[in-house]
């Protein structure tokens, strides 16, 4: 489910994710609160989870990418630098 896929690909963020995840769901919840564009992808749907191996080295949902960057495990693990990517690019995730 894309959350605004032109705003997402502007800025590049991407968040890979499975069904029934919490750690899922907790990124999910953080960008929305934070009011970022993402693009979302299910790992679950034909031929994502070989493309995020591809692209990334991982295969196991959550999957964050911002621009360059990319952040995998549990949402206790990506939220230090996911707020510290947030807080540095405030102004280009801005959306207000």
């Amino acid at each position: 489910m894309p959350n605004g896929s032109k705003a997402a690909a502007a800025t590049g963020v991407q968040l890979y994710t499975s069904p029934g995840c919490p750690d899922c769901a907790a990124v999910r919840r953080l960008l929305l609160e934070r009011g970022i564009a993402f693009e979302e992808r299910s790992v679950t749907a034909p031929g994502v989870a070989d493309e995020a191996k591809r692209r990334y080295g991982v295969r196991v949902a959550p999957i964050t990418v911002i621009g360059d960057t990319v952040l995998y495990g549990t949402f206790a693990i990506q939220r230090p630098e996911l707020e510290r990517l947030l807080a540095l690019h405030s102004q280009v995730f801005d959306t207000r």
